[in-house]
């Protein structure tokens, strides 16, 4: 490539004799851009010779003309870094810091163009080109590492929001459960008493938004537990997968012989190496959904459970004879809020948000398994898991 000699070094040259008034641009326009007063966009002096900083080490790298030039200098890229950091302090967002380097680009540019009418020989159009490609590419590196450190800064700030809804709603969840429960004690005392049609009918509904206050509570703090090891390494133990299945009906007895639901546990023997929290939290939500969802029009209402091993894995099949999902609801029942029967449904009169099978879900996909629905209205529904037998 031919270019006009020596174009380069002018425009370096000139750049960094005006650095300071091209600084002063740059801040004028940053000034509308950036969500703080103007004293503060860059609060000290040490930041406030970033500005200059930046623009006479671009200056450099047209001179020098090598594209490592601007990405091996460490001084500089500090410097950068430490923009992304107060930019995330200030709450910018993303786009306004990389809008603020857009501006640094159009300012340098327009000042190439200003140089080239003011020269007295004009420069073949290579040498601009070759001039302009050099300032965007230092820009682009500059834009780059401030956008990596301000990024960096804004997640880590979301973990730790994240992290601290998660202990808020854990101590929440486990205050609430203790009045909860006096509250449920007392209606049935209340009931069993022996009241009036109306009073009776008033304590049904307490009853049942008291029930739902219960299940919400559980399953917040379920997957509170979940997120809570997402991060861990996994901890398996081999267990017997009817030991696990026992002990998830067990917690839900009550609830069963309430909505007489027989809770059926087959004769299994497949061990497995699994995280057993996980797979306990999988089944209990699974077991719910069917007492739940189970047809207070049938005479005998259960739901069961087998569990089988060959060489593709464990197979676990929850069976239930309940109302069964809606056609047009199976394909989006394990998203999270989802619901496969409105609040309002004649069929049932169960409360609830739609978290119960997006747990399931992700404890599935945690313990490296996969999960598979089959339902048919009014006949009921059912669930195979397909795990490994060891992780």
């Amino acid at each position: 490539m031919v270019i006009t000699p020596d174009f380069g070094d002018v425009i370096a040259e000139r750049m960094l004799a005006v650095h300071e008034a091209l600084a002063v641009r740059w801040f004028e326009r940053l000034v509308d851009l950036i969500p703080v007063d103007e004293r503060n966009v860059f609060p000290s002096n040490s930041l406030l010779d970033h500005v200059p900083a930046l623009i006479r080490e671009i200056s450099e790298s047209i001179r020098l003309g090598g594209d490592a030039a601007m990405a091996a200098n460490t001084s500089i890229l500090d410097k950068a870094r430490e923009l992304g950091a107060l930019r995330h302090q200030q709450r910018a967002s993303l786009h306004q810091v990389l809008r603020e380097y857009q501006i640094l680009g159009g300012v340098l540019v327009q000042f190439v163009l200003e140089e080239v009418e003011r020269l007295s020989t004009v420069p073949s159009a290579s040498a601009c080109v070759f001039v302009v490609s050099r300032i965007h590419h230092a820009v682009d590196v500059l834009s780059q590492t401030t956008v990596e450190a301000f990024v960096s800064l804004y997640t880590r700030t979301i973990s730790e929001q994240t992290e601290r809804l998660q202990q808020f709603t854990r101590m929440a969840t486990h205050e609430w459960r203790q009045p909860l429960g006096a509250v449920q004690f007392g209606i049935s005392v209340l009931q069993q008493a022996g009241v009036g049609d109306r009073a009776k009918r008033t304590l049904d509904v307490v009853e049942r938004n008291v029930a739902h206050l219960v299940d919400l509570t559980w399953k917040l703090e379920a997957m509170a537990r979940l997120h809570e090891g997402a991060g861990d390494t996994v901890v398996t133990q081999t267990v017997s997968l009817g030991t696990v299945a026992r002990e998830a009906a067990r917690q839900l007895r009550d609830m069963a012989d309430l909505r007489g639901v027989d809770i059926r546990i087959a004769e299994i023997t497949p061990e497995i190496a699994i995280d057993v929290g996980r797979l306990e939290l999988t089944l209990v939500n699974l077991f719910s959904n069917a007492i739940k969802y189970s047809d207070q029009s049938k005479p005998e209402r259960y739901v069961e459970l087998s569990g089988s091993a060959d060489d593709d894995g464990c197979r676990i099949v929850v069976r239930d004879n309940g109302i069964g999902i809606p056609k047009r609801a199976v394909s989006t029942i394990f998203q999270r809020f989802t619901r496969a029967h409105a609040a309002g449904d004649s069929l049932t009169a169960v409360e609830g948000v739609g978290l119960g099978l997006s747990i399931v879900d992700e404890c599935v996909r945690a313990m490296g398994g996969r999960i598979e629905v089959e339902s048919l209205e009014g006949e009921g529904t059912t669930f195979e898991i397909i795990l490994p037998l060891s992780v």
